[in-house]
């Protein structure tokens, strides 16, 4: 469908400004009004990561006259395979102050507006506000619940991005005029049920690919050219390259923006969407470990089984010693337990503990009662053990 163009116009270029964008300016459907539109937005960036980088630099290029950046994190060697607007000099810098010096490279005229705390339910309605649009880049479904929630409450568009793999995503959600993220996804998938990209890697260029697309839909809708996503989710395969359209209709009973909305204001995100699952939550209690504790076993030869449940290949990056691989699968599926030494203490650890703790919870229910699990996974036994082992 064709929207109404969200912003209006600025009074003037300066000849600079001209000079700067005069290959939008020769395209009709832009135009010099479509660039006084764009030098007039206010645009927030929700993520200064692998599709915040992309989509920052192409709107500090395009023009958009300031652009609000949402990130507490901080740069780490493991960012630079995607996120292109950061750099080796940046590692152990804010992520937003990294961004924000990118940004002054490539557009000065950009006025850059920097959040650094957390976005959550206290003071997400209040940065949201003063932007006209809301571009999604964030990496987990709490926050993605809770930037939709609050765009639906304050009648804002955001432009929904994801990434996993070879695999991308891209949405305009704007509930005045079409779907809410809600009515596509209603509930979030079960905890563990989809890795991050943490735990199951992105192709770095796929962050270049989602990302552009999402400054396109940004562009369109702050200049009311051509017809956006909203309505459509647009799925792309960067393994076959084929990109592929799907109707996304607006759901009446939809808890946010349908007829008789039940969530009408913000709620706690985590607990909707649950890091580890209640079984798990309950699992963990009293059955978990510290690296430390883990050395001291294996020092004193505990008789101990330790197995790490994470994937071959990230098996393959770095492992504690001593631990034997059972993939977490392997473990839902029933088809390791009865391979497990009853003679054994069992030790379950992972990447960080989260997937340790869903296998905990099935060993328990199996009727290992002594088993535990090593909190912090295998980055708290190179942060606090062996530092000289890599991370990822």
């Amino acid at each position: 469908m064709s929207l109404p163009p969200l912003v209006e116009p600025a009074a003037e270029l300066s000849v600079d400004e001209v000079k700067r964008y005069s290959r939008h300016l020769i395209i009709p459907d832009v135009g010099m009004t479509g660039q006084k539109r764009l030098k007039n937005a206010k645009v927030l960036v929700v993520g200064a990561g692998g599709l915040g980088s992309p989509a920052l630099l192409y709107l500090a290029a395009a023009g958009v006259g300031t652009l609000g950046i949402v990130d507490f994190d901080t740069v780490d060697e493991s960012n630079l395979q995607r996120q292109i607007i950061h750099g080796v000099a940046d590692v152990g810098k804010s992520k937003a102050e990294s961004a924000r010096y990118s940004i002054a490279q490539v557009n000065p005229y950009v006025n850059v507006i920097l959040h650094t705390d957390r976005l959550d339910s206290s003071n997400v309605m209040e940065i949201f506000a003063p932007y006209d649009l809301i571009v999604d880049g964030t990496d987990n479904f709490a926050t993605r619940y809770l930037v939709n929630d609050a765009a639906v409450l304050l009648h804002k568009p955001y432009v929904w991005g994801s990434i996993y793999r070879f695999d991308g995503q891209a949405s305009v959600f704007w509930a005045d005029y079409g779907p809410c993220y809600r009515c596509l996804y209603p509930e979030p998938p079960p905890p563990g049920m989809v890795p991050s990209c943490a735990e199951g890697g992105v192709l770095g260029v796929l962050c270049a690919s989602i990302g552009s697309i999402q400054v396109n839909e940004a562009i369109k809708l702050i200049t009311g050219i051509g017809e956006p996503l909203a309505g459509r989710l647009m799925i792309y395969d960067a393994l076959e390259m084929t990109y592929r359209s799907v109707k996304v209709k607006k759901d009446p009973e939809c808890a946010v923006c349908g007829k008789n909305p039940t969530v009408t204001e913000l709620i706690d995100y985590d607990a909707f969407c649950g890091a580890v699952s209640e079984e798990a939550a309950e699992a963990v209690i009293g059955s978990t470990i510290t690296a430390r504790d883990l050395k001291a076993m294996q020092d004193r030869d505990d008789n101990i089984y330790l197995i790490d449940v994470r994937e071959p290949n990230e098996y393959e990056i770095v492992s504690i010693p001593g631990a034997t691989l059972i993939p977490k699968g392997e473990f839902l599926s029933g088809a390791a337990l009865s391979d497990l030494p009853q003679d054994k203490q069992i030790v379950l650890h992972c990447k960080s503990g989260a997937r340790s703790a869903e296998v905990l919870a099935v060993l328990k229910d199996a009727g290992f009662k002594d088993a535990v699990h090593v909190g912090g996974g295998v980055l708290a036994w190179v942060s606090q053990i062996d530092p000289s082992l890599p991370t990822y």
